[in-house]
C-alpha cells in the first residue's frame, strides 16, 4: 500500500491547473479549427485552387529550373521538376480523395527537391 504524504503540494497543483487550461484549450481549438476546416474545404478543394496552382507551378518552374540549367548545366533539377510537375497534372485527372492527394503530395515533393537541387547548383555555379 502506498501513502501519501499530507499537506499541500503547490507542484502538483500547478501541473494539474496547467494540464486542465491544456485540455480546455486543446478542446476548444480543435473545435474551432474543424469548424473553419469544414467551412473553407469547399473553397480549398475547388478545381480552380489546383489549376492555378499547377499553372504557377509550371510558370516558376520553368523560370526557375530553366535559368538553373544555365547557370549551373546540370539537367538533374530540370527533369525532376518536370517529373514533379507531371504527378502534380496527373492528381487533377484522378477523382478527388485519397489518390489525388497521394500524386500531388509526389509531385510536389519531387518539385521541390528540383528546386533545392537547383539552388545547390546556383551556389555552387557562382562560387566557381
Amino acid at each position: 500500500m502506498m501513502i501519501v504524504p499530507a499537506g499541500p503540494s503547490p507542484l502538483l497543483d500547478r501541473v494539474g491547473i496547467a494540464l486542465s487550461g491544456l485540455c480546455v484549450v486543446h478542446c476548444v481549438a480543435t473545435s474551432i479549427l474543424l469548424a473553419l476546416m469544414s467551412a473553407a474545404g469547399d473553397v480549398l478543394g475547388a478545381p480552380i485552387v489546383h489549376e492555378v496552382g499547377l499553372a504557377l507551378a509550371i510558370l516558376l518552374g520553368v523560370v526557375a529550373l530553366g535559368r538553373g540549367v544555365l547557370a549551373h548545366r546540370r539537367l538533374v533539377p530540370l527533369a525532376l521538376g518536370a517529373a514533379g510537375v507531371g504527378l502534380m497534372g496527373t492528381a487533377l485527372a484522378v477523382p478527388h480523395g485519397a489518390g489525388e492527394a497521394i500524386w500531388t503530395v509526389a509531385g510536389v515533393v519531387l518539385l521541390g527537391t528540383a528546386h533545392v537541387l537547383n539552388r545547390r547548383g546556383c551556389v555552387d555555379a557562382a562560387h566557381r
